[in-house]
């Protein structure tokens, strides 16, 4: 990957990704957005408002993209063309020839740009041959597929997994070196996936003792729960000191497991994607972390560069295109990455409650009332 994101503290990357995000965003009132700048490099618009834009996204398992991502692109081709741009969705429900035959349609639609979450990168690849046979922009999102893609957002995703095997390497402290750790992945169908092992694996080989490490289908909960029932037969449960999960709803089936088998405490436990109810098992002590990507900063920005490529804004696109990232099958893809940060216990109040992702009654249900009095969440 190029342009990797530096470290920096979580109050930093997340000041760094707001300006970036704004700096972009306000080329709008800089006439950019109007077609009103006199710059050589802006080509001239390609289209009016009235366009289309191809959503798909890979699951429903992962809470995130039905709830905020989908919503919150629409809500911003709404709102960059004034109210005549539409969205036109499909979800794949974790079907890779399901999201295939879906981009199939879209292009048959004649939508004007595609922004495409793969369920597999490798098998979306001669669908997108085919929208750009099309002349159809396609704009990976969240995942980078292969094939000619048009340009990426998504977030620093080795950095992802290095904040949460770090994060496994503090909880263990003195204990680490000694201490066995199992590690749930996520799809190998999945790109990212690579990248968050990849990372994890920086902070912790040589630090931890990896006592197993499962790469689990289409990040089903459901599998990552056989995986964690091998892993404590396995390893013993009360020999693994803490567990690698790459996402939370897997996290929440490790959780399950744990439970089940008799755990009487449950060892530190990663996730991702700040899950409202990874964020409540974060408040119960449950769940030790998640990696908080900011999805409004993608899904806007996502659909900022969406709207810029298909009306020919060269200059608004290229301000939200800074890095670039290479996939097997082409280099140099203009993207955007997001920066992350680990959401703990001590600052759920200045990531997703500050950010409007939920509120306090949103996570401090009667359920949870007494814990998030204990640490403050009132």
């Amino acid at each position: 990957m190029n342009a990797r994101t530096p470290r920096r503290t979580a109050v930093r990357r997340t000041a760094i990704a707001v300006t970036a995000a704004a700096s972009a965003l306000s080329l709008a009132a800089c006439g950019v957005l109007d077609g009103s700048s006199g710059s050589s490099g802006s080509a001239a618009p390609k289209k009016g408002d009235d366009i289309t834009v191809g959503l798909l996204l890979p699951d429903t398992k992962t809470k995130r993209f039905e709830k905020f991502d989908y919503p919150l692109i629409e809500k911003q081709v709404t709102a960059l063309t004034n109210g005549k741009g539409k969205v036109l969705y499909a979800n794949a429900e974790a079907d890779k020839a399901k999201q295939s035959q879906q981009l199939e349609e879209m292009i048959a639609k004649q939508v004007d740009v595609l922004l495409v979450d793969a369920v597999d990168a490798k098998a979306i690849a001669p669908a997108i041959e085919k929208a750009a046979d099309a002349n159809i922009p396609v704009i990976a999102y969240d995942r980078l597929a292969e094939g000619p893609i048009d340009a990426y957002v998504s977030h620093d995703n080795e950095l992802v997994g290095e904040v949460q095997g770090r994060s496994i390497v503090e909880s263990l402290g003195d204990k680490a070196a000694t201490s066995k750790i199992v590690m749930i992945n996520g799809s190998l169908a999945d790109p990212n996936s690579a990248l968050f092992k990849e990372g994890a694996m920086v902070e912790l080989q040589g630090k931890v003792q990896i006592a197993g490490s499962y790469d689990t289908k289409d990040w089903l909960p459901e599998v990552a729960k056989v995986h964690m029932e091998t892993a404590i037969k396995s390893v013993g449960l009360g020999n693994i000191a803490a567990v690698y999960s790459a996402n939370d709803g897997m996290a929440g089936a490790v959780i399950d497991a744990l439970k089940e088998a008799g755990a009487a405490r449950i060892p530190p436990v990663t996730g991702q994607d700040a899950d409202l109810a990874a964020v409540q098992r974060i408040v119960s002590g449950e769940q030790y972390m998640s990696v908080y990507k900011s999805f409004i900063l993608e899904a806007n920005n996502a659909a900022s560069m969406a709207v810029a490529k298909v009306q020919g804004r060269s200059i608004e696109f290229d301000a939200l295109t800074r890095d670039s990232v290479d996939s097997p099958t082409k280099k140099k893809i203009p993207a955007m990455l997001v920066p992350v940060v680990a959401l703990t216990q001590e600052n759920i109040k200045d990531t997703v409650i500050e950010d409007g992702v939920y509120t306090i009654e949103d996570i401090c249900t009667p359920e949870y009332a007494a814990d998030c009095d204990e640490i403050g969440l009132t």
